[in-house]
């Protein structure tokens, strides 16, 4: 494993349980990562869509290798299985593999944030 930590960007939805699958995985690990916004910022909807070649997200691109459409559980093995980190025993502080809820998906319709809360992380 290299003691160099990887380059990451993710391409990820302001609320969506896929996208904060990926989050905890980030704080998990402590690694350090540039997010872009695909709601909030349509251009990197796009940019998105160029380096994965399809639509779906979230999409994590690692050293230059892009990982479309994937669950944090899948972000996670990719980088235990390519040496880019050391797998840990501590368990994520969200769910890593899945999907809003019906419940979560209405509040966003209605323009609400699940839960009630926002959680912006540095």
């Amino acid at each position: 494993m290299s003691d160099k930590q990887p380059k990451i960007t993710a391409y990820l939805k302001t609320y969506c349980g896929w996208s904060e699958g990926v989050r905890a995985i980030m704080r998990k690990y402590g690694l350090e990562y540039e997010e872009k916004d695909i709601i909030k910022n349509p251009a990197f909807r796009w940019e998105m869509e160029q380096k994965s070649g399809q639509p779906l997200s979230p999409c994590v691109e690692v050293d230059g290798t892009m990982l479309p459409d994937v669950s944090g559980e899948e972000v996670e093995a990719w980088m235990i299985e390519n040496g880019k980190i050391e797998k840990v025993d501590a368990e994520a502080d969200a769910p890593t593999n899945s999907a809003c809820s019906d419940e979560e998906h209405e509040a966003m319709a209605r323009g609400e944030v699940p839960g009630g809360k926002v959680r912006f992380i540095d």
